[in-house]
C-alpha cells in the first residue's frame, strides 16, 4: 500500500494543517485511500457549478492530480480550443484557458485519467470584494444594524447572470491553497446572506453592462488591513516584523488552528486571499479601515503595500481596486484620527488605477455600520463604469483636495472632480478650519468661486494651511454638481 504526505493530497493537507491528526486517524486514512488516493482530479472550491470567469482573457485553471497526469481543459463556448498541462511531482497542476466575450451558460470539462464537467458556467466579469464589517454586512442586516429596504431588495434580488461565491472565515498560518466555499445563483434565496456593498456594486454593474457578474465576497468584520497582507509584503514595511515573528513562532511549534487571532499580520491574507490567486478577475473593491483608526500615518504607507501586493502576487497588472472611505463615526478619544484615516485613504489614490467612495454624506454617527450600502455600491460602480468600462459621461468621483494657494488673507483651495463647480448642499461650509504658520486651526469662513473655496479667518492674517471636515463626526456640505460629497482632507502632511 501507498503512503502519501499530506502535501500530496491537498484537501487532506488543507485539513491536517488546520487540525492535528492522531496516529490512528493517519492509519484511518492510508486505510481509505491507499493506492487510490490520486484517483480523482481535484479542484479547488472557486471551480464549480454556477462559477463565472473573466471574459476576454486567458484564465488560469488549477488543481491536482497523479504526478504526471496529463490535464486537458476545455469550454463548450464556440471555437473553444483546450488547454493542456501535466501534473507536477506534487500532484499540481495549472493550465491557462481562453475565454471569449461574456456568454453562456456553458460548460467546462477537465479531462485526466477521469472527466469532470462543470455546468452552468458563465464568462462576464469577475470582482473581489472585500474588508471588514461594512463589507460583510449581509443585505437581510443585522440586528441593530438595519439595512435600506432590506426585504424589498431580497424580494427583487432575482439575477441569475449574477453569481455569488462567499469565502468562508479562515485564519491561517501560512498560504492556504484552497478555502470553504460555493458559487450559486442570485436569488431571493440566496442574496441575504451576501455581502450588500458587493451585491449592490455587482448589480448596478450588470444593469449598466448587461454581462454576467461574479462576485467573490472574502471578508471579516473588526480586522485590520495588514492581516490582509503578506507576510513577504509587510517585512518591507517593517512595522510589523515582531508580530510576524510570533506567527512565525507558533507556526514552527503548534498547530493550524491554535491561533484565534484574526488581527495578527497576514493570517486572512493566507486563508481568505491566498486560495484565490491567480483566478481570473477584473478587479477589486475594498471596505476598510476602521479598525486601522488611530495609526493613519501608518496606514499611508500599509494600504498602498496591500494593494500592490494582492497586484504582484495575481499577476493580473495593476487591476483596478477601488474602495470606501470610512463614514463619520465617534471613535472616542482624539476626536480627530478618523478623519486622519480618511486623508490617509484619500492620499492612497496616488497608487494607479485607484479610486475612493467618499460616504460622509450616508453615514450614521450613531451607527458605524450605516444602513444605505445601495449607495455605497452604486458610487463604487460609478468607478468601475467610467474608469474600467470607459463608459462616457459619468461623473464618479465627489471633489478631491488639489492644492492651496494663497493671496494675502486668503486661502485658495482647488479641487479635482468639479469642474463644472461646487455647491454647498443641505447646510452651510461650516466644516473649513484655516491655521496661520504657528499651525493652529481655526473655524474660517469659506465661500464658494466656481470649482474653488477661498477660507478667510480674521485670526489668521497670513494663512499657511486649510483642512475640512477634520473630525470624526463631520458631516459637511460640499458637493459637486453631480451630488457627489468632498473627500475631507488636511493641506499638512499625516503626523
Amino acid at each position: 500500500m501507498a503512503i502519501y504526505k499530506s502535501n500530496d493530497y491537498p484537501y487532506l493537507k488543507h485539513k491536517m494543517n488546520r487540525y492535528f491528526l492522531k496516529p490512528t486517524l493517519v492509519a484511518l486514512v492510508c486505510l481509505i485511500y491507499g493506492t487510490s488516493a490520486f484517483s480523482t482530479i481535484r479542484l479547488p472550491t472557486l471551480f464549480t457549478d454556477n462559477m463565472v470567469l473573466q471574459q476576454k482573457a486567458s484564465d488560469p485553471v488549477w488543481g491536482w492530480a497523479d504526478p504526471g497526469t496529463q490535464i486537458h481543459v476545455t469550454g463548450s463556448w464556440p471555437g473553444a480550443k483546450a488547454a493542456s498541462g501535466t501534473a507536477d511531482a506534487d500532484g499540481k497542476w495549472k493550465v491557462n484557458i481562453k475565454t471569449p466575450g461574456a456568454g453562456g451558460p456553458y460548460t467546462l470539462t477537465i479531462n485526466g485519467k477521469e472527466t469532470i464537467v462543470l455546468h452552468n458556467v458563465l464568462i462576464g466579469e469577475v470582482w473581489v470584494c472585500s474588508g471588514q464589517s461594512n463589507m460583510e454586512m449581509p443585505v437581510s442586516g443585522w440586528s441593530g444594524a438595519p439595512l435600506l429596504h432590506s426585504s424589498e431588495e431580497i424580494q427583487q434580488a432575482k439575477y441569475p447572470e449574477i453569481r455569488l461565491f462567499t469565502v468562508k472565515r479562515d485564519i491561517a498560518l501560512s498560504p492556504q491553497d484552497t478555502c470553504t466555499g460555493s458559487w450559486s445563483e442570485c436569488s431571493p434565496q440566496t442574496v441575504g446572506a451576501f455581502s450588500a456593498t458587493a451585491y449592490f456594486f455587482g448589480r448596478d454593474l450588470f444593469r449598466k453592462l448587461k454581462v454576467p457578474i461574479g462576485l467573490i465576497h472574502t471578508s471579516w468584520g473588526g480586522t485590520v488591513a495588514e492581516a490582509w497582507t503578506s507576510a513577504q509584503a509587510l517585512q518591507k514595511l517593517g512595522d510589523f516584523n515582531a508580530k510576524l515573528g510570533q506567527v512565525d513562532s507558533i507556526r514552527m511549534h503548534a498547530k493550524e488552528g491554535t491561533l484565534k487571532n484574526p488581527n495578527m499580520p497576514t493570517v486572512l491574507y493566507n486563508g481568505m486571499i491566498a486560495p484565490l490567486i491567480p483566478f481570473g478577475i477584473k478587479g477589486a473593491i475594498w471596505y476598510q479601515g476602521e479598525a486601522n483608526v488611530g495609526r493613519a500615518k501608518q496606514y499611508e504607507r500599509l494600504f498602498p503595500t496591500m494593494i500592490n501586493d494582492w497586484r504582484t502576487r495575481w499577476k493580473e497588472g495593476n487591476f483596478p481596486f477601488y474602495f470606501v472611505q470610512i463614514a463619520p463615526y465617534p471613535y472616542g478619544g482624539d476626536s480627530t484620527k478618523s478623519a486622519a484615516l480618511r486623508d490617509a485613504q484619500r492620499k492612497s489614490l496616488s497608487t494607479p488605477h485607484t479610486g475612493m467612495v467618499v460616504t460622509l454624506d450616508i453615514g450614521n454617527p450613531k451607527n458605524i455600520h450605516p444602513a444605505n450600502k445601495q449607495e455605497v455600491g452604486r458610487r463604487l460602480s460609478l468607478w468601475a463604469l467610467a474608469n474600467t468600462y470607459h463608459q462616457k459621461g459619468i461623473v464618479y468621483s465627489g471633489p478631491l483636495y488639489k492644492a492651496l494657494k494663497v493671496k494675502g488673507s486668503k486661502a485658495i483651495v482647488s479641487f479635482n472632480h468639479a469642474d463644472k463647480g461646487l455647491v454647498a448642499k443641505g447646510g452651510g461650509l461650516d466644516w473649513f478650519e484655516v491655521a496661520g504658520r504657528d499651525g493652529k486651526f481655526v473655524p474660517g469662513h469659506a465661500v464658494i468661486s466656481g470649482n474653488q473655496v477661498i477660507v478667510t479667518s480674521p485670526e489668521v492674517s497670513q494663512p499657511a494651511a486649510v483642512r475640512y471636515g477634520w473630525k470624526d463626526t463631520a458631516e459637511p456640505h460640499l458637493f459637486n454638481k453631480a451630488g457627489l460629497p468632498a473627500s475631507s482632507f488636511s493641506s499638512l502632511p499625516l503626523q
